[in-house]
């Protein structure tokens, strides 16, 4: 998927939902972030900074397998780092809340129209 004109997050946004169509992708992306923010928050309660070094390998592995296995397609993270990484706390947000998948439709519609 190429990468289109790109200035702001809201740019950004239907680029990351269509990049996470498949329900499998999104399930490692919410599992890899939360389990990120899990390490970020133990390195706070226990004043233990090493895990800080295991975030990003928790939090991406499971998002770029998903990625490269089930989406077939290159992470956005690579293009888009502090887009992309804004994104995955959006989607788990939206994951959370049970919204994602409609989120995901309504992206596709703004492809189908040509935004």
């Amino acid at each position: 998927m190429a990468h289109p004109q790109i200035e702001t997050f809201e740019d950004f946004w239907p680029y990351y939902v269509r990049a996470h169509r498949k329900p499998g992708n999104r399930a490692l992306h919410v599992a890899g972030t939360l389990a990120a923010l899990g390490l970020v928050a133990g390195a706070v309660v226990t004043a233990r900074p090493s895990l800080l070094l295991l975030a990003p390998v928790v939090g991406y592995g499971p998002a770029w397998f998903g990625h490269f296995v089930i989406e077939g397609n290159r992470p956005a993270t690579f293009g888009h780092a502090a887009y992309s990484l804004r994104g995955d706390l959006r989607m788990l947000l939206l994951s959370l809340q049970g919204r994602m998948a409609a989120e995901v439709e309504r992206c596709e519609g703004l492809s189908r129209a040509g935004a």
